[in-house]
């Protein structure tokens, strides 16, 4: 970060749009690290375990898009404040109403996808205050909030432990309010906000074949990061039999890893180009994938392999979104939503296969294996669409490099 980034854009909403990141990521995967505790009081088999960690990132996905569209509409600021809201309302009615079966935590999943499409609303509120050559580093910073994931596995265990995993639900909505309070005092919506569309222009970003290539390749970047952060506290619990607190230990140091490393991601896209930062990150991830999958022999052999695995994973989710806009500057809004939707269906599939993987196969192998492929996929279209890139809208970019 260098002086001429200190003063191109607006900091105080920068670390608003970041706190409002991560506090509401803490609570959309906080299924995860409360799910060893969860799956015992109603005696969920392995595939409704994964069902239960991948449904608030199936809806978060969802409503990713919805949140693309009210950003537009409402403006980032007010967009954030009212699903802030809702998600502490949600909290609050399950802590006090409590939770007793599968389909209750189901709905409960779905009501947390509000906080993960918190990611449509704080990049763009972010990324509109920086011109293209910082747009890396901005959105880097702003998209560090996926850190949160870690703090729901870093204490939720633990509080579980101490005054019962529902009585976590509850806790969880403290934190969230201080957020708020703090959001509305510095959050400030840029100037260059353009205006809302007819709804159905939306849409008309998907005739455009770049669109669905950023929707893939942030599948399986995004995907992969939010999917095992879903998922590695159960996976600790079952593959190698550590408690529930010391599987939400090592679960937070693979998700640090991933999420602290998404600035340096967007910083690195900035000065060697998001194409050449994004090829290095999916070979990289797909190694560190296929390792896992044989079934290492102690936990901290995997935990080593999955921290490899989560830093590759967390620098492409920035070196994704140091592209994005410079394709797509006008239509950010939308494109967030579309590129953060895909990117947690890629999260959901790999929770849920995983769980499933385990139940008809009794191991995780073939959900990581599958999920290996497909970023080597990715590498493979990246590799394929580089050139037309770097010489159609590359070449316009003033001061960036893709």
């Amino acid at each position: 970060m260098n002086k001429g980034f200190l003063k191109a854009g607006h900091l105080p909403t920068l670390f608003a749009a970041f706190l409002y990141f991560d506090l509401s990521f803490m609570v959309w995967v906080i299924l995860g690290p409360l799910g060893v505790q969860i799956a015992q009081t109603l005696g969920l088999s392995p595939a409704e375990k994964g069902l239960m960690v991948a449904t608030p990132v199936l809806a978060g996905a969802l409503l990713r898009m919805v949140n693309g569209v009210l950003v537009d509409h409402l403006k980032p600021k007010l967009t954030g404040a009212l699903c802030q809201v809702v998600v502490i309302a949600g909290l609050l009615a399950a802590w006090g109403f409590g939770i007793h079966s599968f389909a209750q935590v189901i709905l409960l999943g779905i009501l947390l996808g509000v906080a993960g499409a918190s990611f449509a609303v704080a990049l763009p509120l972010a990324s509109r205050w920086y011109p293209p050559e910082h747009q890396g580093t901005a959105l880097g910073i702003a998209g560090a909030g996926n850190s949160g994931t870690a703090l729901a596995a870093l204490f939720a265990p633990t509080l579980a432990v101490w005054f019962g995993w529902n009585s976590v639900l509850g806790l969880a909505a403290i934190p969230l309010a201080a957020t708020l309070a703090i959001y509305l005092v510095l959050a400030k919506n840029s100037p260059d906000c353009p205006p809302p569309k007819p709804l159905l222009s939306y849409l008309q970003v998907l005739r455009t074949g770049d669109a669905w290539w950023f929707m893939f390749f942030y599948s399986v970047t995004f995907g992969g990061f939010v999917g095992l952060a879903s998922s590695l506290t159960i996976y600790f619990n079952d593959q190698y039999g550590l408690n529930a607190v010391t599987a939400g230990y090592f679960t937070a140091a693979c998700v640090f890893a991933g999420s602290l490393v998404r600035p340096v991601g967007g910083a690195l896209a900035d000065r060697i180009g998001g194409i050449r930062t994004l090829t290095m990150m999916y070979m990289a991830a797909a190694a560190a994938l296929v390792v896992v999958s044989i079934g290492l022999p102690t936990a901290w052999a995997a935990l080593a392999a999955f921290v490899a695995a989560m830093l590759a994973l967390g620098m492409g989710n920035g070196a994704v979104f140091q592209l994005v806009p410079q394709r797509f500057r006008r239509e950010i809004g939308v494109m967030t939503g579309l590129v953060g939707m895909t990117g947690g269906i890629g999260g959901f599939y790999l929770a849920s296969s995983l769980g499933y993987s385990k139940q008809m196969t009794g191991s995780y192998q073939a959900g990581f294996l599958v999920f290996a492929l497909l970023a080597l996929l990715a590498l493979v279209g990246l590799t394929g669409i580089k050139g037309r890139w770097r010489t159609t809208w590359g070449a316009a970019a003033q001061g960036a490099r893709i």
